[in-house]
């Protein structure tokens, strides 16, 4: 985490009357931060979702309920925090149109999301040499907003 999340993360924890939990992750949303964290602020966007191969290559955790999160933009600086509410693994093509709705990106439909994701998926996987498939493995995550920095 940068410093500047680490700031954002303690400030906000400051005027909390609970106990700040021990970790917290920075990170940024998909190929285009900036829009897709401005979904979050705006309420639109409380789901994503990865490859679960992905967090096997990286060697991450997976995301837990209960988890807190900082948005970053695409400059690494901090606008929100966001906590997980539900995590589920599934099979792409099981993937409910609620949830990818949930995703709150493009015009909001099933078939924008399963486009956008088979283009996302096929292009991360290609660059270590893997094949997208439909049935590929997801984490499917459900979050809600719990602080906005400019608000």
């Amino acid at each position: 985490m940068n410093k500047a999340a680490q700031i954002y993360w303690d400030e906000f924890w400051k005027s909390q009357e609970q106990e700040k939990p021990k970790s917290v992750s920075a990170w940024q949303f998909g190929d285009n931060p900036d829009y897709l964290a401005q979904l979050v602020i705006d309420g639109v966007k409380t789901a994503t979702c990865s490859g679960l191969v992905f967090y096997e290559i990286e060697n991450e955790p997976l995301p837990s309920i209960e988890d807190f999160s900082i948005v970053l933009n695409s400059q690494d600086e901090p606008l929100a925090i966001i906590k997980t509410i539900d995590v589920q693994i599934m099979p792409m093509n099981e993937v409910p149109e609620e949830f990818a709705i949930a995703e709150g990106e493009g015009d909001r439909t099933y078939q924008y999301w399963k486009e956008a994701h088979e283009k996302f998926f096929t292009e991360e996987l290609g660059k270590v040499g893997l094949e997208f498939s439909e049935d590929m493995m997801i984490v499917c995550e459900r979050f809600k907003l719990v602080d906005d920095k400019y608000k």
